[in-house]
């Protein structure tokens, strides 16, 4: 009989098998976790560079077709384009380019002037080749993504020498 009270360790053994599979339940939670946000990150970093080259390519034939819609004109021409004002959940600017400050980006061979996009939130960058003729303004400068206004001011009518900026759009 006293052996049957002295060998009490079975109570122990089912605490610990408990304890055992909170403590792995717990660090495989963890480890699911931090992989899910490890995958939610590098989506939101692809869809926002997918958004900004898409806005890009809008925005560079955009440009083109003022570009080809002033020449032989001595006025200036303005179009008004309208992109969404975030990709991906953030922010973003352009900045039209000559072709000596575009980066390494697809398409681009130094020769060509580029639209950078930057989104703010994502810290992702895109440059998109743009084909021009006119030469890019002092004035163009760095806009915030949405209305974008496009000038082209000639007083000649030759391409060679006007010139095309964007501005923020004013809605």
């Amino acid at each position: 009989m006293r052996d049957r009270f002295h060998r009490a360790d079975r109570g122990v053994s089912i605490t610990v098998t408990h304890a055992l599979t909170i403590a792995i339940t717990t660090v495989l939670i963890t480890m699911l976790l931090m992989a899910g946000g490890t995958l939610l990150e590098n989506q939101k970093e692809k869809s926002a560079r997918l958004s900004l080259e898409t806005v890009g390519e809008r925005l560079s034939d955009e440009l083109s077709n003022v570009d080809q819609a002033a020449i032989g004109t001595n006025d200036e021409v303005t179009a008004t384009a309208d992109h969404p004002r975030t990709v991906a959940g953030s922010s973003y600017t352009v900045e039209l380019l000559p072709a000596s400050e575009c980066g390494d980006g697809r398409f681009l061979d130094g020769s060509t002037e580029c639209l950078k996009l930057t989104a703010t939130d994502a810290d992702t960058v895109v440059y998109v080749p743009v084909k021009i003729d006119a030469e890019i303004d002092d004035d163009s400068k760095t806009v915030p993504g949405g209305t974008i206004e496009i000038r082209h001011r000639s007083d000649t009518g030759d391409p060679t020498t006007s010139e095309i900026s964007i501005h923020g759009g004013t809605r």
